[in-house]
This record gives structure tokens, sequence and C-alpha cells, in this order.
């Protein structure tokens, strides 16, 4: 079975589309709100078909990633009563409440870590808007934190070029599922701590 080796060459095939930076850009936005598929996916293979763009892909991925994550902090705002139960029934509702505990206790550094790591940011931003935390703090931790993270994944992506394609190639599969069971580790982790 080689989902990942599917979605890459899928993802490579987009990244060649004429309107690839608006399908980046609206993958990005999604992300940071409600949908689950990371930005990465689309940005890396982008960064490697067009290495001298890829520093204008990353600003479009931040950008409208923290779009994305201003409309979250929106959601959990003004509608958290609405959206709790999908949050639910996505199976979130404890990372949910991890990430309010966490805001109060250190606030914007929150943000900046969710915004850099592979943790859902969508979960982050909502719980932002309905802890209250403030709107400039709150920009200013996404900006660094998802530009950092896709500043560096378009970087490296670029500066490696062509000769890493063949081995990202050869690899998607075990990186995509090891990825999985670090997530399914860290969850029973969480459950039973």
């Amino acid at each position: 079975m080689h989902p990942f080796s599917w979605l890459y060459v899928r993802m490579l095939l987009w990244a060649a589309h004429p309107r690839a930076p608006w399908y980046l850009g609206s993958l990005s936005f999604a992300e940071s709100s409600f949908f689950p598929i990371p930005p990465d996916v689309m940005l890396a293979p982008m960064s490697l078909a067009r290495p001298q763009r890829a520093m204008w892909y990353a600003t479009i991925t931040t950008l409208t990633s923290v779009a994305g994550g201003v409309l979250g902090y929106v959601i959990g705002y003004f509608a958290l009563s609405v959206v709790l139960p999908w949050v639910e029934a996505a199976g979130q509702y404890g990372a949910y409440q991890q990430a309010r505990e966490w805001f109060s206790d250190w606030g914007f550094w929150v943000v900046l870590l969710a915004g850099f790591s592979p943790v859902p940011y969508k979960v982050f931003t909502i719980a932002a808007g309905a802890m209250g935390v403030g709107i400039v703090p709150f920009i200013l931790a996404s900006l660094v934190g998802r530009g950092s993270r896709f500043y560096l994944v378009a970087g490296l992506v670029s500066w490696g070029g062509p000769k890493v394609e063949p081995a990202l190639r050869a690899w998607i599969d075990r990186l995509g599922w090891a990825t999985v069971a670090l997530l399914i580790l860290g969850y029973v982790i969480y459950r039973l701590l």
C-alpha cells in the first residue's frame, strides 16, 4: 500500500499546473481553520519543480495560512458552540482542551510553537479565539511560527534541488507512515498521562 507515493505524485502534477499558487494558497488557508491536509504536501513539490520561486511559494503559504488562522480564531471567538461538536466528532476535543490549558499558561509561545510544529494548527487557532488571546500577538506568533516552518521547507527542498527528488520519492511512504505512527504514539502517550 503506497498512499503517500500516490499523493506525492499527484502533488507534483498539481505543482506544475499554471494555477498551482492559487491551489497552494487555498490549501494553506483551509488547513489553518478546518482542512486536515497540511500545505507542506504541495509547497515541497512546487519548490522542487521551480526552486527559483520557492521563497515566493513560502510567502504565499505563510500569508494565506495566517489568514486561515485568523478565520479559525474568529470561529473560536464567535462560534465555538457551533464548532465544538465538529471538534469532538473529529476526535480533537482532547487536543482542544490541552490547547486551552497551554494558552492559559504560555499564550503567545503556544501559537508560535503550534505554527511551526506538525500539530494540527487549526485546533490552536480555534482555541486562541475561544480563550480571547490578543489578536495582534496571535497574528505575530502565527507569522513567525508558520513562516519559519514554510520558509524552512521551501528553502531545504529548493536547496537540495533535483538530487533530493529521487530520495524523497523513495522514502515518501516510509516518512508518511512514520509520521502516522508518531501521531498515534503521541496520542496514546497523551491519553495515558
